[in-house]
């Protein structure tokens, strides 16, 4: 991995030189592992003109199960557990003569963005903007990888929570119950917050656990995810609890399985996010509900689980290769529940088969 590393860390090197900057300083987490590895927590990344260099207040953990940093970059450790590596960093390019220092303005607080120039005052701070986050978006088949894995044992997890009696449980206890399980197929843990909702809540993205009962007649929605080393999935699906769905269940149902195989089917390299927002929203709309839907039909995954890109009807820009991203429309009728259906996916070429679909539980909608 060091030379994936190496070549990610050029790549921004080649970004920053452009915009006038031998060096930069990367300190939003995420970014920091992309281009360094697994470091410990609160790290700071610097791109030296001639060396990068790794900036920590403590070593790494020997037993993380996420991995540990790119070896081949040297760290520099604190002498005490207060220091700030960011303001570290900053003082050690401006020892080491750096006459400019591009920083991410939008992970920095103001007081940490002062005190970065007080221990460099002959450096001129300029802003990195979201170079990283855009050098984040294609991912390489050893990232998708990561993803794949996360998404076997998410569909794993839900599918063992099928086959369990679920009349009486509630919201709360069966999200529990999912999050452990994650763990237990080899997950890091939940890539977040695992969402159950019954009954009127049903169909609701977001929706926190209650302690409210499943009921026979329910609709259940399930949206959860799986972090295998630091790379997040997402899958949701939407399920009956009983013996027989009602009418109105089949159709809002079948709507929205319409509505998210419409946007999978738009996932093309070239096609713009907009109009694969389209694409699903436009069953939808048609159908009547196109007032209270969700601002986004999906977005990119990753290092975090809701990234560049973002698949809404303003989003400007067109899908690449090896893009994954999430395609999750949904319909909440207050008062009576609803349907969200969400898979993670992988842009690729019809010449390689069209979009990899990573979250393969069924999505037939089953009476449990």
């Amino acid at each position: 991995m060091s030379e994936v590393y190496a070549t990610r860390r050029a790549r921004l090197r080649d970004r920053t030189n452009a915009g006038g900057n031998a060096t930069a300083l990367v300190t939003r987490p995420a970014n920091v592992r992309y281009l360094a590895g697994a470091a410990p927590q609160g790290c700071a990344l610097l791109l030296g003109e001639r060396e990068d260099l790794l900036v920590c207040v403590g070593p790494p953990d020997e037993q993380s199960d996420e991995g540990r940093p790119d070896e081949a970059l040297r760290q520099h450790l604190l002498d005490g557990p207060g220091g700030d590596p960011a303001v570290a960093a900053a003082g050690l390019a401006a020892a080491g003569g750096a006459d400019s220092l591009a920083v991410e303005e939008h992970h920095l607080t103001v007081a940490r963005h002062r005190a970065i120039g007080s221990v460099a005052p002959g450096v001129r701070l300029t802003d990195i903007g979201g170079a990283v986050e855009q050098l984040r978006v294609v991912k390489d088949e050893e990232e998708i990888s990561c993803l794949r894995i996360g998404a076997e044992i998410a569909d794993q997890a839900l599918g063992e929570l099928l086959e369990s009696i679920l009349v009486g449980r509630t919201e709360r206890h069966l999200a529990l119950e999912l999050e452990r399980r994650l763990v237990d197929h080899g997950a890091d843990g939940p890539a977040f917050a695992t969402s159950v909702a019954t009954g009127p809540h049903a169909g609701r993205r977001g929706h926190r656990p209650t302690d409210r009962r499943v009921e026979e007649g329910d609709f259940l929605s399930v949206c959860l995810g799986a972090a295998y080393r630091g790379y997040r999935c997402e899958i949701g699906r939407t399920f009956v609890i009983g013996t027989s769905p009602a009418d109105w269940q089949i159709e809002l149902y079948d709507l929205v399985f319409a509505a998210q195989r419409a946007g999978r089917e738009a996932l093309t390299p070239g096609a713009a996010y907009r109009d694969v927002d389209r694409a699903a929203r436009h069953v939808l709309d048609s159908a009547g509900y196109g007032t209270g839907l969700p601002a986004l039909t999906g977005h990119g995954v990753g290092l975090e689980i809701d990234e560049d890109p973002q698949i809404g009807p303003a989003a400007m820009g067109k899908l690449d290769a090896c893009v994954p991203v999430t395609v999750e429309p949904g319909v909440h009728l207050p008062g009576r529940g609803g349907v969200r259906i969400d898979d993670t996916l992988v842009v690729r070429p019809e010449a390689d088969g069209g979009p990899e679909l990573l979250t393969i539980t069924t999505k037939e909608l089953l009476a449990l």
